[in-house]
């Protein structure tokens, strides 16, 4: 089976239109928690300094019919969804980058510039072979749990449309609490249990874990006492002091270190959906504005900041939120309102109306 002439294009401008901007614009942050009431909520922010994702949010039924696209021009690995999800796309309705399923699996890809390294492409394995972009709608589909996505992952060969085209890992969640990392190097398949519960981009996750030794003197609130306590005129400018020295710039091995302290030091709320709220005003630390990633001479007009879209998943109470740069509303579907077997596959912009609402108070 050839896909159209019309798909293959789209997906080839799509990819070209990603492929010059992975290794230096890319930079999504993920945080996790537990609520009271055992609500397990996975969140994340997705950056994209170069140009417009064209976010949507999909709706795939139960029994949907997938077709990976394949770097030949034909297609890939089909196969029939066992379940319904909801997701968020990038530039075409295939290329899923998060979404969440009827059972509760939570999916998402993050950018993985210079450290990823796929099979090469072997025409012969074309029937198992999904994309990267496409490998987050192949675990929603077909998999309820993260133990079931670790038992069947190698049974499909990762690959890239386009060799200009960078590398991704993915996070992986349930209800259950468990989450997992994938990574892909050195055209091996590995997976970690990440049990810090953050992620964001290169290097490895090992490493990312290992490099959090190096500010083991971060603590709570205020730090206790320092080498300047015999002089009573050296004192705190104010709070936070327990947070000295985190580091504070945009790269993703600061990001992990600032994710994971913001992370460890919150306060667990009772509730899914007030542990959602928290997990928005916590990503709210790491929007990043136009002029931080632009690179000389690149003046990207068509978005107001580099952070395109955060989302948050609720695996327990099955809602998928989100807000975009373009309107910081939350947003909520709903999955227990949705009947899988019946509804049919929708494609929506993220923002009907791209304008920041502003309201103005009458004071008399």
């Amino acid at each position: 089976m050839r896909l159209s002439t019309l798909v293959i294009r789209a997906a080839a401008v799509a990819v070209a239109a990603l492929a010059g901007t992975f290794s230096d614009m890319s930079a999504c942050t993920g945080i996790s928690f537990k609520a009271g009431d055992g609500s397990y909520v996975l969140a994340r922010t997705a950056e994209w300094g170069g140009s417009d994702l064209q976010g949507r949010y999909v709706v795939v039924p139960r029994g949907y019919r997938h077709v990976s696209l394949a770097a030949d021009g034909g297609s890939g690995l089909i196969f029939t969804g066992k379940y319904g999800y909801v997701g968020v796309s990038a530039h075409l309705d295939q290329f899923v980058l998060e979404g969440l399923n009827e059972k509760g699996l939570s999916a998402g890809l993050f950018f993985f510039p210079g450290y990823g390294q796929y099979p090469e492409y072997d025409s012969t394995e074309v029937s198992r072979t999904v994309p990267d972009m496409q490998v987050v709608s192949w675990m929603l589909a077909n998999f309820s749990t993260v133990q079931e996505v670790i038992d069947h992952f190698d049974e499909i060969v990762v690959t890239m449309l386009f060799p200009e085209s960078g590398t991704s890992h993915w996070r992986v969640g349930d209800p259950s609490g468990r989450q997992i990392v994938i990574e892909i190097t050195g055209g091996e398949t590995h997976i970690y249990e990440n049990t810090i519960g953050v992620l964001t981009n290169s290097p490895d996750f090992p490493w990312h874990v290992t490099n959090l030794n190096n500010y083991v003197s971060l603590t709570f609130g205020e730090a206790e006492g320092n080498a300047f306590s015999a002089y009573p005129q050296v004192r705190r400018f104010g709070a936070g002091t327990g947070m000295t020295g985190i580091p504070g710039d945009v790269t993703p091995p600061s990001r992990f270190v600032r994710a994971a302290y913001y992370q460890a030091t919150a306060p667990q709320y009772p509730t899914g959906e007030e542990t959602v709220m928290s997990c928005f005003l916590i990503l709210n630390n790491f929007d990043i504005p136009i002029g931080v990633e632009r690179q000389k001479g690149q003046n990207p007009t068509d978005i107001p900041g580099a952070t395109q879209f955060t989302t948050a998943t609720d695996t327990k109470g099955l809602k998928f939120y989100w807000r975009t740069c373009w309107n910081s509303t939350i947003r909520c579907i709903d999955l227990t309102s949705i009947d899988f077997a019946k509804v049919k596959y929708t494609v929506e912009p993220l923002d009907k109306v791209r304008e920041q609402s502003v309201e103005m108070i009458k004071v008399r």
